[in-house]
């Protein structure tokens, strides 16, 4: 897959200014046939039917859905937990792409539970009544949401996981895209959030820095230049606050490279070292119980 596509295709999902009207008309101009754009498109969208990394029934697991009181009223989640849940078990929150919770965020949830944790997902798009199929329309919906009373939301859900059953009472988030942003505002805002993992996100602002009291992982790509931006000037300001974060920048791959459900933007080496990569970190963070 050709460069300047994706590079379009990222431009369309985070930019409130194209439709996919225009959207398409500047990617058959760009592939030079109507033919040509309509084959490759499916490559660029995601395909929720590709996320099944770990079975919704794996019988290792606990999964259901929840309602947790939000600043927004009643908030929808995914929780998934390890069948034989052991008491002082640590907790995540899994915060999704500007799509909503799906099937791959799902996914991922289920991914930490047989990890060891409480992974809840919230759905962002629980006060406009739940993440429709449509991922367009999703993405329209994101851009609608009331900025902090979502943060809240996802504060209440932190505080939903920390009180869970079983729980140790240390808690970190791992998110990716729009929820890369959310994982840093969360380190930002929430006294309970001792780790966050941030998926190419887009950093908080530099005032802001000196109220993180955990600790923070990033993972980027080196082909995602509109997130890139900001790496220099948040990192600085992190280390002159001496809050602790790891920082890891993978070669050659794009934003989004995590998500297996997008068959252009995935990249299953740098996928599979950064999940590493979160899984250790979260453990040796939250695995002692809470002081």
């Amino acid at each position: 897959m050709e460069q300047k596509y994706i590079k379009l295709y990222d431009e369309y999902t985070h930019s409130s200014d194209m439709n996919r009207r225009d959207f398409l008309d500047r990617l058959i101009k760009l592939t030079g046939s109507s033919a040509l754009a309509l084959a490759i498109l499916p490559s660029l969208e995601n395909n929720q039917a590709k996320a099944q990394t770990v079975a919704a029934d794996d019988k290792k697991l606990e999964t259901k859905y929840i309602v947790y009181a939000g600043e927004s009223g009643k908030m929808r989640g995914y929780l998934a937990t390890p069948k034989k849940l052991k008491k002082n078990t640590p907790a995540v929150v899994i915060i999704h792409e500007n799509r909503g919770l799906n099937a791959h965020i799902e996914d991922v949830a289920r991914r930490a539970a047989l990890a060891g944790f409480i992974a809840l997902a919230p759905d962002a798009l629980s006060p406009l009544g739940n993440t429709p199929a449509d991922m367009d329309k999703a993405r329209e919906l994101i851009g609608k949401l009331d900025r902090e009373k979502t943060l809240k939301d996802f504060i209440a859900a932190v505080s939903y996981v920390k009180n869970y059953k079983n729980s140790n009472g240390n808690v970190g988030c791992i998110g990716f895209c729009w929820g890369g942003a959310m994982a840093n505002q969360l380190a930002v805002n929430s006294p309970d959030m001792k780790a966050a993992v941030a998926f190419y996100g887009s950093q908080a602002k530099l005032e802001d820095v000196p109220k993180i009291k955990g600790t923070i992982q990033f993972h980027y790509a080196e082909l995602d230049e509109r997130i890139n931006a900001g790496i220099a000037d948040y990192e600085a300001a992190l280390k002159k606050n001496n809050v602790k974060f790891e920082s890891y920048m993978y070669k050659g791959v794009n934003h989004a490279f995590h998500n297996d459900t997008n068959e252009a933007r995935y990249n299953a080496e740098a996928a599979k070292l950064a999940w590493q990569r979160t899984i250790k970190f979260l453990t040796d963070n939250l695995s002692g119980k809470k002081k």
